[in-house]
C-alpha cells in the first residue's frame, strides 16, 4: 500500500509539473498590460466568504473560457456576493482566449489579495470581478492605452482618416450584433490611397455582449475620444476599457500599388502579386508606450512591472536620442 501511495504521489507530482510548465508557456506568449486593484473598495479577509465566492467565480470563468469570447458569473449573497466577467478579442482563437483567461484569473487573485474590485488587462483579454453590479453598464475607467512611438504615414491627414474609420467601425459594430458569431465585433482591412502616398489601415472594434447597442456606441465613442486625444499620430494604437476595445495599425507601402492591367496580361505567371494582406496585420512592433488611466480610484499592481517599465524607459530614451540626432522613427 505504501508503494501504491508513493506511485500515486509521483504521478500527481508529474501532472503538477506538466501543468506548471504549460501555464508558464502560455504566460510567455501573452502580453500583460496592467492590473488595477481598487484601493478605495471594501477589503475582504483571507478565508472569508467573499474570498471563497471570488474563487468560485474565477474558476467558473476559467471553465467557460473555451466556449466563447465572453462570459460572466455571479455567486453568493450580499454582502459577500461576487460578480465577474471576461472579454476576449474577437480576432483570436478560442484556445488563445482560454489561455489568456486561465492566466488572467490566476494572476488577478494573486495580485489583488484583499480588494473587492479588480481588473486585469492583457492584449488578448480582460478579466474583472466586483461586489457591485456592473452588467449592462458602461464603465469609462479604468482603461489602458498602448501605442507606437513611431509616426503614422501621411501625418497631416492621418488624424482625420483615423477618426472617419473609427466612426465607420462603431456603426458597423452596433448595427447587427445578433447576426455575428462574435456580437459587437467588427474588423476592417483597407487600402487608403492619398496624394501623399498609400497605406494599409487594419482596425477593429468590439463591445462586451452584455451592453445594448446604445451603450455599446457610447462605450466605443468614449474609447475613440481617449485614443484620438492620446495618439492619433501613432502608427498603431489600442485601447482596452472594461466594456469595449479598439485597435488600429497603419502600414505605409514601400511603393505605389501597380495599376490594374488592361488588357489582362497574357499569362497568370506575370500577374502582379496582391498587396493586400491575407490576414489582419495587428501585431504591434516596438518601440511602444503604455498609458494607464484609472481616474484616481485605482492603483497599478503590474506583473513584471520593473521589466515592463524598464522597456518603456529604454524606448523613451531611444526616441529622445534619435530626435537629438534628427533621425526619424
Amino acid at each position: 500500500m505504501i508503494q501504491s501511495f508513493s506511485s500515486l504521489f509521483c504521478f500527481l507530482s508529474l501532472l503538477s509539473l506538466l501543468f506548471s510548465t504549460s501555464q508558464t508557456m502560455s504566460q510567455a506568449d501573452l502580453i500583460h498590460m496592467s492590473t488595477f486593484c481598487n484601493q478605495f473598495s471594501d477589503n475582504f479577509t483571507q478565508a472569508s466568504a467573499y474570498e471563497a465566492n471570488r474563487d468560485i467565480v474565477l474558476t467558473s470563468l476559467r471553465l467557460r473560457s473555451s466556449l466563447g469570447s465572453y462570459s460572466n458569473a455571479t455567486t453568493g449573497i450580499t454582502p459577500d456576493i461576487v460578480r465577474g466577467m471576461f472579454l476576449c478579442r474577437g480576432d483570436i482563437s478560442l484556445s488563445s482566449c482560454s489561455d489568456c483567461v486561465q492566466t488572467a484569473t490566476l494572476e488577478i487573485s494573486r495580485n489583488c489579495t484583499h480588494q473587492k474590485e479588480a481588473f486585469i488587462f492583457y492584449e488578448e483579454c480582460m478579466v474583472r470581478y466586483s461586489d457591485s453590479s456592473f452588467f449592462s453598464l458602461v464603465d469609462e475607467r479604468p482603461y489602458i492605452i498602448r501605442y507606437s512611438l513611431s509616426y503614422a504615414p501621411n501625418l497631416d491627414r492621418f488624424p482625420q482618416t483615423l477618426s472617419d474609420k473609427m466612426d465607420e467601425l462603431i456603426i458597423n459594430a452596433t448595427s447587427s450584433p445578433s447576426l455575428s458569431s462574435t456580437p459587437y465585433f467588427v474588423e476592417s482591412e483597407e487600402r487608403v490611397k492619398q496624394f501623399e502616398g498609400s497605406f494599409d489601415l487594419d482596425s477593429l472594434a468590439q463591445c462586451s455582449p452584455d451592453l445594448d447597442p446604445r451603450n455599446c456606441t457610447t462605450c466605443l465613442k468614449l474609447a475613440v475620444k481617449e485614443m484620438l486625444e492620446c495618439c492619433n499620430q501613432s502608427r498603431w494604437a489600442q485601447i482596452f476599457t472594461p466594456k469595449c476595445l479598439l485597435r488600429y495599425e497603419a502600414t505605409a507601402l514601400s511603393s505605389p500599388p501597380p495599376p490594374s492591367p488592361s488588357p489582362p496580361p497574357p499569362s497568370p505567371l506575370f500577374s502582379p502579386p496582391s498587396l493586400l494582406p491575407t490576414t489582419p496585420s495587428l501585431v504591434p512592433s516596438p518601440p511602444f508606450f503604455m498609458r494607464p488611466s484609472f481616474g484616481g480610484s485605482f492603483s497599478i499592481n503590474a506583473i513584471n512591472g520593473n521589466e515592463i517599465f524598464g522597456r518603456i524607459f529604454i524606448a523613451v530614451m531611444t526616441a529622445y536620442v534619435l530626435t537629438l540626432f534628427g533621425v526619424g522613427m
